[in-house]
C-alpha cells in the first residue's frame, strides 16, 4: 500500500515490519489475549448429521444470552459494563458498585507453581482495581484443579510433582493475598490426573467503587488526545517477557521459564493505596493494568478510547540496564498500571506519587492520530494502524463434529456395609476436607466476612458460599459462589456446563443470596480444539466447546443469571515427544450478587437438637460421572441433567423462606450426593441425625447407594425449627421436598434404607475425622 509506506517514510520506517512491530501483533493476535477460537466461524455437526453455523460463540452464547436478560430487565437493569473492561461491573446499591473478574494462570503454574500463582493473584487484583476509575478490592477467589498429590507414577519431562505443584499454588495465593491485605473468602479444589500436565489455577478478585466519583459515573472511561500516558507502580524487566503467547500454546520442550512473571504483593499494595487517593482527587481519566503483553496491550488497548497513543520507551523506568525497545513493549513485569492523566492534573498528580513513595513516569500521550507510534529515545520503532493491530486479524474458519461417547455400564452389586461406603466417600479427595489449605489464608482482614469459607460449631465445616459486609456501616453484603465438574465432561459437555451454573447459583441461593440479583463469570479452560496432525481429535474437542457454551446460553437464560465477564484458556496440553496429556474439559462457573441483609444469612451446620431434615429436589439414578462410581472403577452414561424451570421455582421459593427466618440450616448437595451432604452438615454442626431414604423424594431408584450418592443436581438439605414447619412447608408449595428425619443430640449419624432397615449407624466424630484426614500432611 503505497499510502502505507509513505507514512512509514515520514516517521524513518521502511517497507519491512520491526522486531518490535512483529511482537506487538504477535501479542495483540495471540489466542490468549485475542481469542480467536471463540471467536471464530465454526461449522458444527451434531450427532445426526445436520450441520449449524455459529458465528463466534462468544457473540451469540454468552454477549447473546446477556443482551436478552438485560433487554428483558428494562428499567431495572442492574449491569453497569459488560464485556467491555478488565472486569464486569454491575449495581450494588444506589451508592456503590460492584466489580468482579476471575483469571486463570495454568502455564506458569505449571512451571515455577510459587511464582505462577503468586502472579496469578496479584495479576487479577490488577484487573477490577483497572476497572472503570478503579475499585477498592475487598476479597479474593481461588479455585485449583491439581492431579493427586499422591501421585505415585513415574513422571514425563518437565513436569512437576503434584504435591509440588499443590503446595507452591497454596503458597503463591496465600502470599499474595495475605500481604495485600485482601480476605480471600471462597474457593475449592478439584482433583483428576489429567491435570498432570496443566494444572488449572483460577484466582478471582472483586471490588467496590462509589457509583459517581467527581460527578461522574464511576464504571465509565474517556480519554481525550492530549491526555498524557503515564505508567506507574514498579519497574520493567524481562520477566514476563512473551507471556501471552506462552499462555497460548501447550506445555512443551521450548516453553520458557522466563515467561513466567514475579510478583510484589508489597510494590503493588502501596501502588494501589497512591491510585485510590489519586482518584478520589479526580486526578486521573482512566487507568488499565499491565498485565499479558505489558505496555503494548495496556496502552494499545487504552488508545483505542481516543483513536491512537505515541510513546517514548527509553523512558521507562527499567529494573536494569541492557532491555531491548521490544522487550520494554512486551515485558509482564507485575504492580504497573498504565494510566491517561490530563495535562492540566499532571504536576499533582506526580507530586502525590512522590509523597506517597511510588513511582510514576509520563511515557507519552495519547492521540486521535489512528497510529501506535512507538520511540526509542529519536527513533521510531514501531508504527501501527490502530484498525489494523485490533480487528486486521481475520477470522478464524473450524469445523466441529458431535459424536456422543459411550462408557461401559456399571454393573457393580449393592454394597453389604453402607457405613463403610460412606467412610469410604468422605475420604476421597474431591469430597474430604481442604481446611488445610483453608486455613492459610487471611479470611478475616478488612472485617467484611460473615459467611466465611469454614463454618459450623468448631468452624470447620465447608461452608456453601461466602457472604461479605463491604461496607461497615450498613447490613447489605455480597454473596459469592462457585461451581466446577469437570468429570461430567467424559460423558456430556452440555452437562457439564449446565451443572456447573446450577452448582453455583444453588450455592449462592443456600446462604441467602436472592437469585433475582446475581450475575456470571464463565471462565473456560479447554484442551486444544483445534484439529491438527497432533491434535487429530480437535473436531470432536471443538464440539464439546460448542456445547458447553450453548449450556451458558440456556441456563443464564433460563436463571436470569447475566454473564459481565469471563476468560477462556485454550491450550491446556502437555505435549513432549509422543507423551500428550489433556485436561478434562472444564467450565468454572462464579456468581456474585446480594443479600439484602447478612443477619439473615445462612449456613450449612445443623443447629439445635430437635430441627426437622427436609430434602429439596428429586433424586434421579444420575450418577454418570459421580463420585461414587469413580470411586468403583467406573464413568457410566447418565450424567445428571439440571431441570432449569423446576429448580428455579425451588431457589426462589427457598430465597423467601430463608428470608423470612424460617431456615435454620441450608446445604446443596453436590459431590458425593445426599449422603456425603448430610454427613457434612451433621459434623460441621456438631450433632447427630436420623434420616429415613424412604421418605426422599426420588424416581427410578431402587438401591440405597444410588440414593445416597447420586449426584442428581439442584437438591438441598435444609433444618427447620419445628415450630416453622407449617409455614416452611406452606412457602415451599408447589415444589418437591420431604421431611425425611430429625437432628439429635447425641451425635450419633443413622439413616435407614428404602426399604426401612437401618443401613447406617455410625459417630459424627468418626466421620469427620475421616474426612478431615486425608490432606493433612
Amino acid at each position: 500500500n503505497p499510502a502505507i509506506v509513505a507514512a512509514r517514510r515520514k516517521v524513518g520506517l521502511g517497507e519491512r515490519i520491526t522486531d518490535v512491530e512483529l511482537e506487538s501483533l504477535a501479542q495483540t493476535w495471540s489466542e490468549h489475549c485475542k481469542h480467536k477460537i471463540f471467536n471464530a466461524l465454526i461449522r458444527y455437526e451434531n450427532e445426526e448429521g445436520k450441520e449449524t453455523v455459529v458465528d463466534s460463540l462468544f457473540a451469540t452464547c454468552i454477549k447473546g444470552s446477556t443482551k436478552e436478560i438485560r433487554e428483558a430487565m428494562g428499567k431495572d437493569d442492574w449491569c453497569l459494563s459488560v464485556f467491555v473492561d478488565n472486569a464486569g461491573v454491575i449495581r450494588f446499591n444506589d451508592d456503590y458498585n460492584l466489580v468482579f473478574k476471575v483469571e486463570t494462570h495454568n502455564t506458569p503454574s505449571a512451571l515455577d507453581p510459587y511464582g505462577g500463582a503468586l502472579t496469578g493473584i496479584v495479576g487479577v487484583n490488577r484487573d477490577p482495581f483497572g476497572t472503570g476509575k478503579g475499585a477498592k478490592l475487598i476479597f479474593n477467589t481461588d479455585i485449583f484443579c491439581f492431579a493427586t498429590p499422591f501421585y505415585s507414577k513415574p513422571l514425563p519431562k518437565r513436569i512437576l510433582h503434584p504435591r509440588r505443584i499443590y503446595e507452591g499454588v497454596r503458597e503463591g495465593v496465600e502470599h499474595g493475598g495475605n500481604k495485600s491485605g485482601i480476605p480471600t473468602v471462597n474457593g475449592c479444589i478439584v482433583f483428576d490426573d489429567r491435570f498432570l500436565g496443566k494444572p488449572l489455577v483460577y484466582c478471582g478478585t472483586a471490588g467496590i467503587m462509589p457509583s459517581r466519583i467527581m460527578g461522574e459515573p464511576s464504571h465509565g472511561k474517556e480519554i481525550k488526545a492530549g491526555d498524557l500516558v503515564v505508567m506507574c507502580g514498579g519497574r520493567i524487566g524481562k520477566d514476563g517477557i512473551h507471556g501471552a503467547t506462552f499462555s497460548s500454546e501447550e506445555l512443551h520442550e521450548g516453553s520458557p521459564v522466563s515467561a513466567v512473571q514475579i510478583g510484589d504483593p508489597i510494590t503493588q499494595k502501596k501502588m494501589t493505596d497512591f491510585l485510590l487517593v489519586a482518584r478520589d482527587r479526580g486526578l486521573y481519566r482512566a487507568l488499565t493494568d499491565n498485565g499479558a503483553g505489558g505496555l503494548s496491550s495496556s496502552v494499545g488497548e487504552m488508545a483505542r478510547l481516543s483513536g491512537g497513543a505515541e510513546i517514548d520507551l527509553e523512558k521507562a523506568p527499567l529494573k536494569y540496564s541492557g532491555l531491548n525497545p521490544w522487550e520494554i513493549l512486551l515485558s509482564e513485569a507485575q504492580e504497573r498500571m498504565s494510566l491517561a492523566v490530563e495535562r492540566g492534573k499532571i504536576d499533582a498528580f506526580l507530586a502525590l506519587s512522590r509523597k506517597m513513595d511510588v513511582e510514576s513516569t509520563v511515557l507519552g500521550r495519547f492521540t486521535d492520530s489512528g497510529k501506535f507510534h512507538i520511540r526509542f529515545a529519536d527513533r521510531t520503532v514501531a508504527f501501527l494502524d490502530m484498525e489494523f493491530l485490533h480487528d486486521g486479524l481475520p477470522q478464524m474458519q473450524l469445523r466441529a463434529k458431535w459424536a456422543p461417547p459411550k462408557h461401559r455400564e456399571p454393573g457393580f452389586p449393592e454394597p453389604d456395609n453402607m457405613g463403610h461406603a460412606l467412610r469410604t466417600m468422605l475420604s476421597r479427595l474431591n469430597i474430604c476436607s481442604k481446611e488445610s489449605v483453608v486455613r492459610q489464608y487471611d479470611h478475616e482482614v478488612q472485617g467484611g466476612s460473615v459467611v466465611k469459607p469454614l463454618t459450623g460449631a468448631a468452624n470447620d465445616g465447608p461452608s456453601d458460599a461466602a457472604v461479605v459486609r463491604p461496607v461497615l456501616d450498613s447490613f447489605e453484603g455480597i454473596v459469592v459462589a462457585s461451581g466446577i465438574c469437570p468429570r461430567y465432561s467424559d460423558i456430556d459437555t452440555y452437562h457439564m456446563a449446565a451443572c456447573a451454573i446450577d452448582e453455583a447459583i444453588r450455592n449462592a441461593v443456600s446462604v441467602g443470596a436472592s437469585l433475582g440479583h446475581l450475575a456470571g463469570l464463565d471462565n473456560f479452560c479447554w484442551c486444544d480444539p483445534v484439529q491438527s496432525d497432533k491434535t487429530p481429535d480437535g473436531e470432536y474437542k471443538l464440539a464439546q466447546l460448542v456445547r458447553a457454551n450453548r449450556a451458558v446460553y440456556d441456563y443464564t437464560k433460563i436463571y436470569g443469571v447475566p454473564c459481565i465477564s469471563g476468560k477462556d484458556s485454550m491450550k491446556n496440553d502437555y505435549q513432549i515427544g509422543d507423551t500428550k496429556i489433556s485436561i478434562p474439559p472444564t467450565l468454572l462457573f462464579s456468581v456474585i450478587g446480594r443479600i439484602e441483609d447478612v443477619r439473615k444469612a445462612v449456613t450449612m451446620d445443623v443447629k439445635k437438637p430437635g430441627d426437622l431434615i427436609y430434602i429439596l429436589g428429586e433424586t434421579f439414578p444420575e450418577l454418570g460421572g459421580s463420585e461414587w462410581f469413580a470411586q468403583n472403577g467406573f464413568i457410566g452414561n447418565r450424567v445428571p441433567a439440571v431441570n432449569g424451570e423446576k429448580a428455579k421455582k425451588l431457589y426462589t421459593a427457598l430465597g423467601a423462606a430463608i428470608r423470612a427466618g424460617l431456615v435454620a440450616s441450608c446445604h446443596d448437595c453436590s459431590d458425593g450426593g445426599l449422603g456425603v451432604a448430610l454427613a457434612e452438615a451433621a459434623f460441621a454442626g456438631g450433632l447427630g441425625l436420623s434420616v429415613d431414604l424412604s421418605r426422599v423424594p426420588c424416581s427410578g431408584i431402587y438401591r440405597d447407594d444410588h440414593l445416597l450418592f447420586s449426584e442428581t443436581q439442584s437438591r438441598f438439605i435444609v433444618t427447620v425449627p419445628p415450630e416453622h414447619r407449617d409455614r416452611f412447608e406452606e412457602t415451599l408449595k408447589g415444589n418437591t421436598f420431604a421431611c425425611a428425619g430429625q437432628v439429635l443430640e447425641d451425635g450419633s449419624f443413622r439413616v435407614n434404607g428404602i426399604r426401612g432397615n437401618r443401613i447406617i449407624e455410625d459417630d459424627i466424630r468418626v466421620l469427620k475425622e475421616i474426612w478431615q484426614k486425608p490432606l493433612k500432611f
